[in-house]
């Protein structure tokens, strides 16, 4: 069975120190070209900061994004998954949470973070594979 760290395994970790503006937060997804971002402070995990945020906790209430910090609008204390955890067990978290990010994590230090697209693009990749194992 295959386990989460597999499907990040040669990724880099991107993160943001939780001090930072949103306004750097939206620019640095935008650059990176990803939808989420682990937050940190000291090097410890301490939240996930999410486009969806931006719009619901910042844009939607009026929020100036360059005079608030990621701290005031980021999800805090966000559930974890292990990188032994398996493919399966994170897609039912994601179901039944309505996350599209997980965050990898060993207690406070960052690990990774998987999206539902990476998951997908995962299933896909090993549909195409059993087909050609089967013409082949």
């Amino acid at each position: 069975m295959s386990t989460i760290s597999d499907v990040v395994k040669d990724r880099r970790v991107y993160s943001i120190d939780a001090d930072k503006t949103v306004l750097e937060g939206a620019r640095f997804m935008m650059e990176h070209n990803i939808g989420a971002l682990p937050v940190t402070r000291n090097g410890e995990l301490v939240g996930i900061f999410s486009e969806r945020d931006i719009m619901n906790r910042v844009v939607a209430t009026g929020r100036g994004p360059g005079a608030t910090k990621i701290t005031e609008v980021m999800t805090s204390n966000p559930k974890t998954v292990s990188p032994s955890e398996s493919i399966e067990n994170c897609i039912f978290m994601m179901r039944e949470f309505g996350f599209r990010h997980v965050l990898i994590a060993e207690g406070k230090e960052l690990k990774g973070l998987v999206s539902q697209r990476d998951l997908f693009l995962r299933y896909i990749s090993h549909q195409e594979a059993e087909r050609r194992r089967m013409v082949g």
